[in-house]
């Protein structure tokens, strides 16, 4: 369920529903559509077609068929169609070093704890289409102006959600930041890729944004309320920031799982390790991001909370589907998770890395498990000129 900040009120058809609470719902004006973006549902009938997104209160349906455990990967059902292409802005800037095989970059502020290569970047790719699954086919949930001009993806990894947006708002000036030149060389003429670590002193002018996005940042930011500040600082007066953070812990409905479970031993070795490198995994938990935001001035402060399927368990299609991505997202993507942070933070050695990522993929493969993971979307408003 939604739940909105007491400090303002929710701006007008603010919705507690992802399905419902995109810019074809909560902004009275109606938003243009690219024919290579993906359409939002604008009624209630198309939003349950859309697929059934839902809060953390509700619970998604399990498909009947979970008795007989998918042998595979799960991959195979996806289909060939989900392609990644990374390029390379400049050779020069590649300053990159090898753990164990696979490719970090080593940023001025400190090691980042993920990968950069092409089996990493691919991940994200993926994990970009479940969430678009899981939040009705939107790029993000908050109500900002029809007519952004400029608009920064905070750490956009691969590029997709910038190009995505700068196909959907061809008159919008898209900058997309990230420590890694992983950015494809294509993109469209209204979007570009700069390097740059947010964590350092930021080069924009105040007032500059109609549009802040953050995602995925949990486990490298050491202050989200300083974070927070510089993107009030370099928002204009009306204009929105959206974060969205995703929890490392992995749920069930259906299943208890018992605090000796592989999930379970997973979350616990992230939050510490994370919480030893002073950049918390746990910005997602409770109403951390809403607080924070609305500690650093934001107004019209939405959290959204939603179940986001590990595997194609859910009844509902399109849940399903997105539950086959991240589920392939993880498939191919734990290993280098917990590379760094394991064997450089927690001093595991590579062979206690393998055997703990493969006991994790073991009861991940489990459908009848019906995982899930805790995704927390908030969004905000800079206050207008002598608004009180």
């Amino acid at each position: 369920m939604a739940e909105k900040s007491t400090a303002k009120s929710p701006s007008p058809g603010a919705t507690t529903s992802a399905a419902a609470a995109g810019p074809s719902t909560t902004s009275p004006k109606s938003l243009p559509q690219s024919p290579s973006s993906p359409k939002s549902p604008k009624s209630a009938s198309e939003a349950e077609m859309a697929g059934e997104v839902v809060g953390t209160e509700q619970t998604i349906q399990a498909a009947d068929d979970l008795g007989q455990e998918d042998e595979d990967d799960g991959a195979s059902a996806l289909g060939s169609d989900i392609q990644s292409s990374t390029g390379s802005l400049s050779e020069s800037i590649y300053a990159y070093r090898v753990l164990h095989g696979r490719t970090f970059n080593a940023p001025k502020t400190t090691e980042y704890w993920a990968p950069n290569d092409d089996q990493q970047n691919e991940g994200l790719d993926l994990l970009h289409n479940c969430l678009l699954m899981c939040m009705g086919d939107k790029l993000f949930l908050a109500p900002i102006d029809e007519n952004p001009q400029r608009v920064l993806d905070l750490g956009t990894g691969t590029g997709i959600w910038a190009i995505d947006f700068g196909d959907l708002y061809p008159g919008a000036e898209v900058i997309g930041t990230d420590l890694s030149p992983i950015q494809p060389a294509w993109t469209p003429p209204n979007v570009k890729f700069e390097i740059d670590d947010c964590l350092l002193e930021w080069t924009w002018p105040a007032n500059h944004f109609d549009f802040i996005h953050i995602r995925a940042l949990y486990g490298s930011i050491p202050d989200w309320g300083e974070l927070y500040g510089k993107a009030f600082k370099h928002l204009k007066p009306g204009g929105w920031i959206q974060d969205l953070e995703m929890d490392v812990r992995v749920q069930s409905d259906h299943v208890a799982i018992p605090e000796d479970h592989i999930f379970e031993e997973w979350s616990r070795a992230f939050l510490e390790a994370a919480d030893k490198n002073g950049r918390t995994f746990r910005i997602s938990h409770g109403h951390m991001m809403r607080d924070n935001m609305i500690a650093q001035g934001f107004v019209d402060v939405t959290e959204v909370k939603l179940k986001t399927p590990c595997h194609g368990w859910p009844r509902d299609p399109k849940l399903q589907q997105a539950g086959l991505l991240l589920y392939a997202m993880l498939d191919q993507s734990i290993e280098g998770f917990c590379l760094y942070l394991m064997t450089k933070t927690l001093g595991w050695t590579v062979e206690e890395v393998l055997i703990f990522t493969a006991r994790f993929r073991a009861e991940m493969k489990k459908k009848s498990n019906c995982g899930w993971i805790l995704t927390t979307i908030v969004y905000g408003r800079k206050p207008e000129v002598g608004e009180t």
